[in-house]
């Protein structure tokens, strides 16, 4: 039987390509984001295949998890994997920091963590054991002072945290708790422009790839002697500069 993933902030960026990846391995996949029309545009990039389940909702709200449990479950049987991919980033100095600015942070990247992560738990303890992978940053691990992030990096760093908090409290029931931490990656996200100075942020002078992102993500969802592990992608920016 074909284990199942569920992938939030599937439609685009890392999320859309561990999608392709995980189909291409044979697993079923399904995939959330607020936009159902950015969901749909990424279930035809793939191929509309079956085994691909697109579910819209906000993963801020505690409902769009059910929702989402609830509906891989009935079509799959149940979930084997959670990645917890779905999350934002603005960095700028703690000064400038705005309530809306906090408010979204919150909602996306500790909101969006938490209900689902709860939600895995709870499926994976009653069926015997699973995968949570999330994915956080480096600034949770080694801030930058050319690039301010107090904000990302206290939830990033928290959810680090968690990750082995989790590990070890799941690790009787059989589920892995593991976190990717990727530093500066060539997505959408940045601006082309900037893309020189991004790569002066890390040891190796480039920006990392989304496919060592999803690298990192499928070893430790195949890994089953390792939990606690807080995973840096970042060309050596954790061992500082």
């Amino acid at each position: 039987m074909s284990r199942t993933v569920i992938i939030t902030g599937a439609s685009s960026g890392i999320g859309f390509a561990l999608a392709e990846s995980y189909l291409s391995a044979g697993f079923n996949v399904v995939g959330n984001g607020r936009s159902q029309e950015r969901l749909h545009d990424a279930a035809k990039k793939l191929g509309n295949p079956d085994n691909f389940l697109a579910v819209e909702g906000d993963i801020a709200a505690a409902d769009t998890s059910d929702l989402l449990f609830g509906r891989a479950i009935s079509h799959f049987g149940k979930v084997d994997i959670l990645v917890n991919n779905a999350g934002i980033f603005i960095a700028k100095p703690i000064t400038s920091y705005t309530t809306d600015d906090l408010d979204m942070l919150i909602d996306t990247n500790l909101r969006g963590f938490f209900y689902p992560t709860q939600a895995a738990a709870a499926h994976m303890i009653e069926n015997g054991g699973g995968h949570i992978v999330n994915i956080t940053a480096v600034v949770g691990i080694q801030p930058n002072a050319n690039v301010p992030a107090t904000l990302p990096a206290l939830m990033k760093g928290g959810i680090n945290q968690a990750t082995r908090s989790l590990a070890t409290e799941l690790a009787k029931h059989k589920i892995k708790v593991n976190a990717v931490a990727p530093g500066v990656i060539d997505t959408p996200l940045h601006n082309p422009e900037k893309h020189a100075f991004l790569a002066t942020l890390n040891p190796f002078g480039r920006l990392g790839q989304i496919k060592e992102i999803v690298d990192a993500v499928r070893y430790l969802t195949d890994a089953d002697f390792t939990t606690g592990v807080i995973l840096p992608v970042d060309g050596g920016a954790a061992a500082g500069r």
